[in-house]
Order: structure tokens, then C-alpha cells, then sequence
């Protein structure tokens, strides 16, 4: 892809913008770029990271991949007698997390039937929701097999790395 922009040292963000929808279409997961002393790297996918290191010290950011899973009890606590109710991030039992930053959208589209909902049995390879992030928008797979017993977003939802959206019962 020639650079058609002058040389300001930096890639054009339309031309980021272009290679990310391109990504999306050819099911490309991963486009390393080269420009002197800069180098970004874009990956998509379960554990998507935009990687932007430039010249002047700025570290990559963590790795995101997602941490084994262990489903243990947690150890017993004394409750407070004026305890809040638990948070939902909180949430006990087999879950299908968030790989990613986004926006939630439980239906391909406005007006379409959720992906899954309460009672719906699914796969691994099962598209569960969509996470919008940076305009590109992201299939999500169960990742597990089971019953989805609980929704815990809402449509449009800002969602974080790791967050709970489902409970699934194996």
C-alpha cells in the first residue's frame, strides 16, 4: 500500500482506518507496518490488542491474552452487617467474558432477534454478541458449551477486558 500522504513521520489514521475495515473483510487477524523508526502492529480477534509503539520511550501496552480460568470456591468471609449487595462483576459460576474494550450489542442489527438469550443452547463456536470497538465489529463465540441462564448487559452497554456478559450453565 503506497503512502500517499507527505511524509509527516507518522501513518495516516484514515489509512489505519482503511487496513482495519480490509481486516475485517478478508478475515485478515493480524497486519505488521513498518515507517522508519515507527512501527505498528494491529491484531483482531478473542484477544484483540492494538499494539502503537513510536519512537520516544512509549512502551507497547500489557498483553491481553486471556488468563486460565480456575473454578474454585471462594475462601469464606464474614459478611458486614451493613455490606452492599454484591457488584456484578462479580459473578459466580461458568461466564462468557468480554475479550475486549467495546460496545455491546446483543443482535446483528437494530430491529434483528439477540444472537442468544435466556434458555438458548450453545457451543463453542456459537456468535453470542457483537463488541464494537473503534468501528470495527467483533463476532463473539461462546467459547463454551451450555445453557445461557443469565444476560448481564444491556444492548449498548460500554463492556470492559474480562467482563461477565453471559452466565452459562455447562
Amino acid at each position: 500500500m503506497a503512502d500517499k500522504s507527505p511524509s509527516t513521520g507518522s501513518f495516516d489514521l484514515d489509512r489505519v482506518r482503511e487496513l482495519i475495515e480490509m481486516m475485517e473483510t478478508h478475515g485478515v487477524t493480524e497486519v505488521n507496518l513498518r515507517k522508519a523508526d515507527e512501527r505498528w502492529v494491529l491484531r483482531r480477534g478473542p484477544a484483540e490488542v492494538i499494539n502503537m509503539m513510536a519512537p520516544g520511550g512509549y512502551a507497547p501496552p500489557p498483553n491481553y491474552a486471556p488468563a486460565p480460568q480456575a473454578h474454585h470456591a471462594p475462601a469464606p468471609q464474614a459478611a458486614a452487617p451493613s455490606a452492599p449487595a454484591a457488584a456484578p462483576a462479580a459473578v459466580d459460576g461458568p461466564v462468557i467474558k468480554s475479550p475486549t474494550v467495546g460496545t455491546f450489542y446483543g443482535a446483528p442489527s437494530p430491529g434483528e432477534p439477540a444472537f442468544v438469550k435466556v434458555g438458548s443452547t450453545v457451543k463453542a463456536d456459537t456468535v453470542v454478541c457483537i463488541i464494537e470497538a473503534m468501528k470495527v465489529f467483533n463476532q463473539i463465540p461462546a467459547e463454551i458449551s451450555g445453557t445461557i441462564t443469565e444476560v448481564l448487559v444491556n444492548n449498548g452497554d460500554a463492556v470492559e477486558y474480562g467482563q461477565p456478559l453471559f452466565r452459562v450453565k455447562p
